[in-house]
């Protein structure tokens, strides 16, 4: 039954951009934007972006399309079904190039990947280095991901991992527990259960060199339409620095239009969490470093990987991203 309905999202992706760049009646042109999750303040900047009228002064015609656990944006840009996708982290650009897939990442709404590991308040761990060698409930997915980060920097071993699912109640239950998690999600359902706040260790302001929240585009609209990319990743970052340094309240609005299972706590305290932990810059470098990457930190990434058996050693790690369209001004 999930097959089925995927193959029917795509069959409605594909009507949506079926041609390309096709202008409406006002002359402007048509894109899509698929992101990776149900709309939330993760994907606020773009929501901000459309409500405000941003796209619409660079001539866009932009229609965000939601994700849902079954989406694959790589394919979906491979197939053109859509302009521009979201990318979680920086796994999804390198597999790209790994699996041959004809696109990159054109920007990088977070510097800092939001994983984190949490405890409770009541626990002895006072940083990273202390859970070496302890047991911490962690996600299938992430074992071949930040994990080899972690076993990598800090010698943890898999004989650590305990098995982490959808519930927070194995963790709300046993407080000497540790768990992953995500820095605008588990805290907050922590606080809202116990009316405590949990320890939390953003893997990131430990020296994990991911990325978060990247456009991506296919190769193609790179080469054919560079001015298109260009004014989507502008248009972007304002609305980005709208939505976490302004008023949110537009971008919020049509979220939660689009999204009926979220509230505007939630989103506010998002918001909280990404100014306060410097996710997408520090307002004393607005628009200097908001959407950038680099390819030190790209090419850490990758070492750290490929010498964990993650990418060949050989892999043309480089085609994952380009820095053409960052660093131009708005």
């Amino acid at each position: 039954m999930k097959k089925f309905f995927f193959i029917i999202f795509l069959i409605f992706l594909s009507s949506c951009s079926e041609d390309e760049n096709i202008e409406n009646s006002d002359g402007l042109l048509q894109i899509t934007f698929a992101t990776d999750w149900k709309a939330q303040a993760e994907q606020g900047g773009f929501y901000q972006a459309l409500a405000s009228g941003k796209y619409l002064k660079k001539g866009l015609d932009v229609k965000i399309i939601q994700g849902n656990a079954n989406i694959n944006i790589p394919r979906l840009l491979a197939s053109n079904s859509i302009d521009f996708g979201m990318g979680s982290n920086s796994f999804i650009p390198m597999n790209m190039v790994a699996n041959n897939i004809p696109g990159k990442a054109v920007m990088a709404v977070f510097q800092k990947d939001p994983q984190i590991i949490m405890t409770h308040a009541s626990n002895s761990v006072e940083n990273i280095e202390d859970i070496v060698g302890l047991p911490i409930m962690i996600a299938d997915a992430s074992i071949g991901g930040f994990w080899l980060w972690l076993k990598s920097k800090y010698s943890f071993n898999d004989s650590q991992i305990r098995k982490k699912t959808i519930s927070l109640a194995p963790f709300l239950k046993d407080t000497s527990s540790i768990q992953q998690g995500y820095l605008t999600s588990e805290p907050y359902l922590f606080e809202q259960v116990t009316g405590e706040q949990p320890k939390v260790f953003l893997m990131a302001d430990y020296g994990y060199p991911s990325y978060g929240a990247m456009i991506l585009a296919s190769n193609d609209m790179i080469m054919q339409d560079p001015k298109i990319v260009q004014d989507f990743v502008d248009a972007s970052i304002e609305g980005w620095i709208d939505y976490i340094y302004g008023d949110p309240s537009l971008g919020n609005n049509l979220i939660l239009s689009e999204n009926n299972e979220m509230t505007e706590e939630v989103l506010f305290q998002a918001i909280r969490k990404i100014r306060e932990y410097n996710m997408i810059s520090s307002e004393a470098s607005l628009r200097d470093d908001i959407g950038q990457m680099s390819e030190e930190k790209w090419k850490n990434f990758f070492n750290i990987m490929s010498e964990n058996g993650v990418y060949d050693k050989e892999l043309e790690w480089r085609n994952a991203f380009t820095l053409d369209f960052i660093g131009k001004g708005n």
